[in-house]
């Protein structure tokens, strides 16, 4: 049986990573922690840059991991306009490429698309846990760096079970929820839903965030850490509804799906944007507390 002392320990070590989603604790120690809150005048000028960007951003990548694992889509681009299977080889392309393409890993198609690549690595924080680190290339300024995945919930939806003891979930500024936790019942709630959304072939979203070898590496949004006083924010949280524009073969690497199935409207996600250029071997932080004025 575990002593008291042990038990506190364990106690103490998930308090402190846990205490920074606790409404009631960051209440009272704002007034000590101002460089960890971001101020926005309203909020319409959240966002760092727009959705357009965001879009210019994510559908070149998408489409990068698409062609690299081209050979497994054959049933899905059957399915699709010639248009749109014009826009990438054939399946039985060259058995050079095939074999190119099979030695590239998700983040090595990120570093080649993007120019820097992410992974999640212990964090450089004390008793943080695990942290996102920009494993190589280099971010510039307003880059995309990573996305925040999830089961999305509206503010009326039932999410007490799922909401114990997870210090993943995000609220957004109209109140809609993300459930970034890739353990225990948002897991099992997250798979249920992706299954429920696909259709033969084409899959509306990624479940592959919840393994630890994802296929798209930007969905890690979740591990990046609370900036501090002496560690300032070197990203920040956008909200992007996915246009109904967005090209259908490529929902399979978004990151998230609605939890109910009849909510009308685009789909919410919550990208990462750099604010300012971030170098190899820096770990990411994020302001976890928006004030708007």
């Amino acid at each position: 049986m575990p002593s008291p002392a042990s038990v506190f320990r364990v106690f103490l070590t998930r308090w402190r990573s846990y205490k920074y989603r606790f409404v009631p604790w960051v209440a009272l120690n704002v007034a000590r922690n101002r460089r960890t809150l971001r101020h926005v005048p309203a909020g319409c000028c959240d966002k760092v840059i727009a959705d357009a960007e965001v879009c210019s951003s994510l559908v070149p990548f998408f489409q990068h991991l698409f062609t690299s694992d081209i050979t497994k889509q054959k049933e899905l681009l059957s399915l699709l306009p010639s248009s749109t299977r014009a826009m990438y080889p054939a399946p039985d392309a060259s058995h050079q490429q095939q074999c190119l393409q099979a030695t590239l890993s998700a983040n090595d198609i990120m570093y080649k698309s993007l120019g820097f690549s992410i992974d999640r690595q212990p964090s450089s924080l004390n008793a943080a846990g695990t942290g996102v680190f920009v494993s190589r290339g280099f971010v510039p300024k307003g880059a995309l760096v990573s996305m925040y995945p999830g089961a999305v919930y509206q503010n009326y939806e039932p999410i007490f079970f799922q909401s114990i003891g997870n210090p993943f979930i995000f609220r957004c500024l109209d109140g809609i929820l993300i459930d970034g936790n890739d353990k225990g019942i948002s897991k099992s709630v997250y798979r249920s839903c992706s299954r429920r959304d696909q259709l033969g072939p084409l899959k509306m979203c990624d479940c592959t965030w919840l393994t630890s070898i994802p296929h798209n590496p930007l969905g890690v949004g979740q591990y990046v850490n609370n900036c501090s006083n002496e560690r300032a924010a070197n990203v920040c949280y956008q909200e992007f509804d996915v246009p109904d524009s967005f090209p259908v073969e490529l929902r399979q690497y978004i990151p998230n799906v609605r939890y109910a199935h009849d909510v009308e409207g685009p789909l919410r996600c919550v990208v990462l944007v750099a604010l300012r250029d971030i170098h190899c071997g820096e770990e990411l932080f994020s302001n976890y507390f928006t004030l708007v004025q």
